[in-house]
């Protein structure tokens, strides 16, 4: 597959979701009245007896889901990203994490790139509302090769799951054979000056970074780190060693996440010069995608930025 070639992420999900209920009938899915943008409609319509529209009421689904996951079921509960987890988290406080139960929340739609939409559908504190519950495994694919691996990966791993999925469409980054494992980072570039650290769509943006700091004769590593919990606390500071100095990337704000668990596996272990490229602390805004991802300073150019501050101060 071309690199350049734009998939969505909420695709590949639907697309996952029906060779899983194709192999296992103990997959169900729930939606909260959103199956045409999350695309969970395609799996409606080929098994309609294990999906279940909750309607707008997504406290219930989660309530449900959890009921389900008790009878030997797969639930996969899906919502917009704003809606799926602030709007409900109680119940996946105690219905799901504090109960243990084996439910996959996958939502789409998260983070200003949800767009014209405007500040109440964009999720921007959602991976350090659903980082900081126990038993909880976050997953922030980078794109849709990804996505279907990693919602593989967690219809065969019990405990609770979060995946974080967009509504824009992802330049494809990795390759068909690309083995994902859960609580792993992986090198995308090596580099020896500093290491970038991006998640979800900032993976291509760090990866745009990487190429003008090359040209510029920088040698920079770019880290796809999809799993935020478990963070791989090995790669992390073995990257510190190795290029003394971290910038992180993610579509999220920089309070608790991605940035924050780094920081924190960065303070216990090997302190290095550290800058975060994220959401400051604010709401978003309407806007196109891309005009968003400039005005909230989440481009390439912001990263490349940031890397040249970060080496100044080793």
């Amino acid at each position: 597959m071309k690199e350049e070639e734009l998939v969505g992420t909420r695709d590949a999900y639907g697309k996952a979701l029906l060779e899983l209920g194709r192999d296992n009938k103990q997959v169900v899915v729930l939606d909260s009245d959103v199956s045409e943008s999350t695309r969970t409609k395609w799996f409606a319509k080929e098994f309609p007896d294990r999906f279940f529209n909750m309607g707008i009421a997504e406290a219930n689904m989660m309530g449900v889901a959890s009921g389900l996951a008790t009878c030997g079921k797969i639930p996969f509960a899906s919502s917009f990203c704003e809606f799926g987890t602030s709007r409900c988290y109680e119940q996946i406080k105690l219905s799901i994490c504090w109960a243990r139960q084996n439910v996959k929340i996958v939502v789409s739609h998260a983070g200003i790139t949800v767009g014209e939409d405007g500040a109440s559908h964009q999720a921007i504190d959602d991976i350090a509302l659903m980082r900081g519950l126990p038993n909880m495994t976050v997953l922030v694919p980078c794109d849709a090769i990804e996505t279907k691996k990693a919602v593989f990966a967690a219809a065969t791993t019990d405990g609770p799951f979060y995946i974080r999925l967009a509504r824009a469409k992802f330049p494809l980054i990795l390759k068909d054979d690309y083995q994902f494992k859960i609580g792993k980072g992986v090198v995308l570039r090596e580099g020896k000056e500093a290491t970038i650290i991006a998640c979800g769509l900032m993976v291509k943006q760090a990866l745009l970074a990487h190429d003008t700091l090359s040209r510029e004769g920088i040698s920079v590593m770019v880290i796809n780190m999809s799993t935020v919990k478990p963070i791989d606390k090995d790669i992390i500071i073995k990257a510190a060693k190795e290029t003394g100095a971290i910038v992180t990337a993610e579509e999220h704000t920089i309070i608790g996440g991605l940035g924050s668990a780094v920081a924190e596996v960065l303070v216990e272990s090997n302190p290095v010069p550290m800058k975060r490229i994220g959401i400051l602390d604010r709401f978003g805004i309407s806007g196109s995608p891309d005009e968003l991802l400039k005005r909230f300073k989440l481009t390439g150019e912001d990263i490349h930025n940031a890397v040249l501050e970060v080496i100044k101060r080793k």
